[in-house]
Order: C-alpha cells, then structure tokens, then sequence
C-alpha cells in the first residue's frame, strides 16, 4: 500500500493505491491524514469503527473520505492506521488514532470535505488499485 498528496488548484489531492481496492482506499485515508500533519506522528491509542455504503466505488470513495473527516471533526481525532474491508460496494473499517495534539502534530490544514474533482477508483495497467480525490481545505 502507498499514498500521496497532490496540488490541485487551491485544494489538495489524496491518492492511494494497492494490491487490492481496499488497500487503496486505506492509502487514500493515510493521504487524507497527511494533509493535516506527518501520519508517523500519530499514534493508534483509539478506535473508531466506520460503514458506508454507496452504488459504486467511487461514491464509496467519498463516503469513506467524509465519515473519516466527520469522525475526526466531531471527536478531535487524527488517524494513522487503518484496515478497511469492501464487499460489493459496502465498506466496514476501523480507524485508529489519538487526539489532536496541536504543540506536537502541528495541524497545517483543517479539511472541509472531499469532492468529486479528480474522483477516480480504478485498477491500473499493472494490476494494482487507484484510489483518489480532491478534498476541499
């Protein structure tokens, strides 16, 4: 599994990419995370169960983004670990994070929500998923 940024306008780009949909959807999430601070710097003391589902994966995609962002919103949280499950187009997946330390994670961003500008949830060319969008900041 691997995950980046990328500059889109404005706005930042997460993209993750594996062996399987699943684990790059999970890249996604870590690039969602390292829009606000360094991923390697959160810990995994909580956890946070999430499930969506939608009509495809790219909608699939957005759910999982913006439950992420909810989830991190409402309860203070950042994550740096995740394992995600699809099925269909039912995602089930626990999340785990810690508290927003803001002296040692150092918030460069607060994301609003992820769009669907550049939404792409595709197998590329050497067998390997593509999971990506532009998240508004």
């Amino acid at each position: 599994m691997n995950w980046e940024t990328f500059s889109h306008d404005a706005d930042i780009g997460v993209r993750g990419r594996g062996a399987t949909v699943a684990e790059a959807f999970a890249g996604a999430a870590t690039a969602l995370t390292a829009v606000i601070c360094d991923p390697e710097h959160v810990g995994t003391g909580e956890t946070v169960r999430i499930a969506c589902a939608a009509p495809d994966d790219e909608l699939l995609l957005l759910d999982w983004l913006n439950a992420l962002i909810y989830e991190m919103a409402t309860r203070h949280l950042l994550f740096s670990r995740f394992a995600v499950r699809i099925a269909g187009h039912r995602l089930t997946a626990t999340a785990w994070g810690e508290p927003v330390d803001v002296a040692r994670h150092q918030p460069a961003a607060e994301i609003k929500g992820a769009s669907f500008c550049e939404l792409a949830v595709r197998q590329e060319p050497d067998g390997r998923w593509l999971a990506q969008c532009v998240v508004d900041v």
